[in-house]
């Protein structure tokens, strides 16, 4: 990539980092056991994922036995959401929050099909989750709630803890999406107090095809792949030795530099976030608590898309909303949750930094945000 090109996406996706790489390539290139088999090659793949299972439960405040290794985030997530309905009888019932991911809103509406009701918990204008909504909703019999505990369009963090207190009071059991909360803030299963936690590799320097489901072994849940019995019969499917060994070591990484990570990415946000609001710009849940890399906003009456591509022009990449769910022209739905304007929501633009953002790529985004800016708004001008 030019020198004079920045990524701005790593809500999306991260760099892959060179460390994690040098990790994974002996299981790329030399190691061709399978994690089942008994001979050498195999004992050597399953020490490899046994490694790696501890450096995630490390980085998560769990223990490894409560790791579910997976291929993604949204497998994590599926497996929660189907695999935990309907633990409790006559309790035919899921609460999702209104700004979750489509990689639980998804799941959670095609158990419509097998006769659940979904329910689905308010947002306030800042992007917190309405914990009285969420009372109100498990006056009925409920299996299962599901909240995310950093959102990936705002960045707005939910207090878990307590809305987790709120589900076990009714008798529900709690998972989160904690994928965009991982390497940003830190993440304690224990302390959260929830049921199910979900974390992916790839938004923390990691390779794609590496997930996983935190799981209280006392919980009950059904398989989401049957087959050879790997993951303790939970998730059948031949190991990915090496995405999963460099998942362990993102995680290990991660441990070790959250506090500088969070430190640089938090004081580019601010910086951007100054220049934003001298631009005329609305920041969505700036007063609420989020993630330190995370800025979503808006300029009245230009397209977030068009603007999106106007900076990819000058060498930014940024994004309209998520691009996990960019299959669609609708406004965010997290912002409609906001009870923003539809639009407003139309020029949502998110920006989220990584650990090799440099301050110099913020100064030179600035000045093209500015002039782009400007441009468009003199077009617009111009065809009223």
């Amino acid at each position: 990539m030019s020198s004079q090109h920045a990524y701005f996406d790593n809500n999306s996706t991260t760099l892959l980092d060179e460390r994690v790489l040098e990790a994974m390539l002996p299981h790329m290139q030399h190691q061709y056991g399978n994690a089942t088999s008994r001979h050498m090659f195999g004992r050597s793949a399953r020490q490899a994922l046994d490694q790696a299972r501890e450096q995630v439960a490390d980085a998560c405040g769990a223990h490894p036995s409560q790791v579910i290794l997976t291929a993604s985030g949204t497998e994590a997530n599926n497996f929660a959401i189907l695999g935990m309905a309907g633990t409790r009888e006559n309790a035919k019932q899921i609460a999702v929050s209104a700004i979750e991911h489509p990689a639980v809103t998804r799941p959670a509406f095609a158990l419509r099909e097998r006769d659940y009701r979904v329910a689905v918990i308010a947002t306030d204008h800042f992007g917190q989750v309405d914990p009285l909504s969420l009372q109100v909703a498990l006056e009925k019999p409920s299996s299962l709630v599901s909240i995310m505990l950093a959102n990936n369009e705002t960045g707005v963090i939910q207090d878990i803890a307590a809305l987790a207190e709120i589900a076990k009071v009714k008798g529900a059991l709690f998972h989160t999406d904690a994928v965009q909360a991982l390497g940003k803030i830190p993440v304690d299963f224990e302390s959260l107090g929830v049921h199910a936690m979900t974390v992916s590799s790839h938004k923390i320097n990691g390779p794609q095809g590496a997930g996983a489901l935190i799981l209280d072994k006392r919980v009950d849940i059904k398989p989401l792949l049957h087959g050879g019995g790997q993951e303790k019969g939970l998730r059948s499917g031949t190991e990915n030795v090496a995405a999963i060994v460099g998942f362990g070591a993102a995680c290990a990484l991660i441990k070790q530099s959250l506090e500088a990570r969070a430190t640089n990415t938090q004081q580019l946000r601010d910086a951007l976030n100054v220049g934003l609001k001298n631009m005329g710009a609305s920041i969505f849940g700036e007063k609420s608590a989020r993630l330190p890399n995370t800025s979503f906003f808006a300029f009245n009456e230009i397209e977030g898309e068009t603007l999106v591509m106007a900076l990819d022009r000058k060498g930014f990449a940024v994004a309209s909303g998520s691009a996990c769910s960019s299959d669609s022209t609708e406004p965010s739905h997290v912002l409609m949750a906001m009870g923003v304007t539809p639009d407003l929501a139309r020029g949502a633009v998110r920006v989220s930094f990584g650990a090799n953002n440099t301050q110099d790529e913020l100064n030179r985004f600035l000045v093209a945000l500015q002039g782009e800016v400007q441009r468009l708004r003199q077009l617009t001008a111009l065809s009223a």
